[in-house]
């Protein structure tokens, strides 16, 4: 049979299905019900974990999934002292060291946060976070300029007065524009800014217990001008961070073991650095994701069983009500395959209406979620197909049986039943 023929033979059974519902409105409304709060539950749960993959993305990306970072630990007082006997702290020395003697350290970017109580230009004023990086900072962090320059080797080497800002930072200080080429100072330096960064769309938060994000709100200085023209606390590390760019082929981790046992060793066993590897933040979140995702699809699912027994009855009873209408079907010359036909299209329409609702109802619960537990969302038509069509799978399978029964009545009998 071809599409033509197909389409022809299966539109009256299509109008008789929406006949029938409308005929019996408030048995089929509640018969809908299970599907339409089954496929809403899988909509809402495939828009929240679909958002929280994307966002979990852009972050890891942030920190850059083949980066290690080196955090600095630094206690305070007494203890700090005690520290700074045996270990100088992180510092740009260790940088070099592990560059120089593990080949999978393809590039790194040394990283110090500046105590900053005076952020100003003659336009305005800021509360942004400074700090002084190396060049490759912001390659490694996936950064790029969209006015401007960003710091190059030679500002680094000529202790260059000169900052990146990030847009936040750049409309507080100059809320006109045109601050390309202008002045801001830093406590007592004056600095040139030379460009702005492009917003990257992720403020500062928590990820899986590591802070991330918060470009925009930042002002980046080369990491010697930092170093060498503002005043700094004498027992701090050199470094407050590091990155570490690792050789896509070698694991994260085994990576991460290694710089470490090198850091203890020229540290004199202090334990005032510690590893952080964006690879298995990315990979606990997966995880975290993957049980939630299940926990919800198992809801979802007994949903979705639970209105399939639900339109299995209804058509049960169906059956039971039209068994005059089946009997003068066949007695007409109709065959069991077209009663099972009719019937299925009327359980398939069922569930497609009750499916269309859900859809619209898992947007309004996922839109919900995100307003209320300031949760991301993202869509897939793919995904959004699949939870329609397993939808209506289920509903078909349920109705095969009523739809059996129908076939297999005896036309004599059905047309003598009142």
């Amino acid at each position: 049979m071809d599409l033509k023929s197909f389409t022809k033979a299966i539109l009256p059974d299509f109008r008789q299905a929406l006949s029938q519902l409308s005929h019996h409105k408030l048995r089929s409304a509640l018969t809908l019900l299970g599907m339409v709060f089954g496929v809403a539950a899988v909509i809402a749960m495939l828009a929240v974990s679909e958002g929280g993959r994307r966002e979990a993305m852009q972050l890891v990306e942030g920190m850059g999934v083949r980066n290690l970072i080196v955090d600095a630990v630094e206690g305070s007082g007494d203890e700090l002292r005690e520290v700074r006997a045996h270990s100088d702290g992180l510092s740009t020395a260790d940088a070099r060291a592990i560059k120089a003697t593990m080949p999978f350290v393809e590039a790194w970017a040394g990283v110090r946060q500046i105590s900053a109580w005076n952020l100003i230009s003659h336009e305005g004023q800021s509360q942004a976070e400074v700090y002084a990086v190396s060049p490759s900072y912001f390659s490694l962090s996936g950064l790029e300029a969209s006015q401007g320059n960003l710091i190059n080797e030679h500002d680094d080497m000529r202790f260059a007065q000169k900052a990146v800002l990030g847009n936040v930072a750049y409309r507080q200080l100059f809320p006109n524009g045109g601050g390309i080429g202008k002045r801001i100072k830093i406590n007592y330096l004056w600095v040139e800014v030379a460009g702005v960064l492009r917003d990257s769309q992720i403020d500062d938060e928590e990820f899986q217990g590591e802070q991330v994000g918060g470009e925009s709100e930042r002002v980046y200085l080369p990491l010697q001008t930092g170093l060498k023209r503002l005043r700094l606390n004498a027992l701090s590390s050199e470094l407050s961070s590091l990155k570490l760019q690792i050789a896509a082929e070698v694991p994260p981790a085994e990576a991460a073991r290694a710089v470490q046992h090198l850091l203890n060793r020229r540290h004199g066993g202090q334990e005032d650095t510690r590893i952080v590897v964006p690879a298995r933040l990315l990979a606990q979140q997966r995880q975290t994701q993957r049980i939630f995702t299940i926990v919800m699809s198992a809801v979802a699912g007994i949903s979705l069983l639970v209105g399939g027994i639900g339109i299995m009855n209804i058509m049960l009873a169906s059956v039971l009500e039209r068994k005059p209408e089946i009997g003068l079907l066949r007695a007409v010359g109709a065959t069991q395959m077209d009663v099972v036909r009719q019937f299925l299209v009327e359980t398939a329409v069922i569930a497609l209406i009750g499916a269309l609702a859900g859809v619209l109802l898992g947007i309004a619960i996922a839109y919900s979620i995100a307003g209320f537990a300031d949760w991301s969302v993202a869509w897939s038509v793919p995904t959004i197909a699949l939870a329609v069509g397993v939808c209506v799978s289920i509903a078909v399978g349920f109705g095969v049986y009523p739809s059996l029964s129908a076939a297999r009545l005896d036309p004599v009998e059905a047309l003598q039943d009142e």
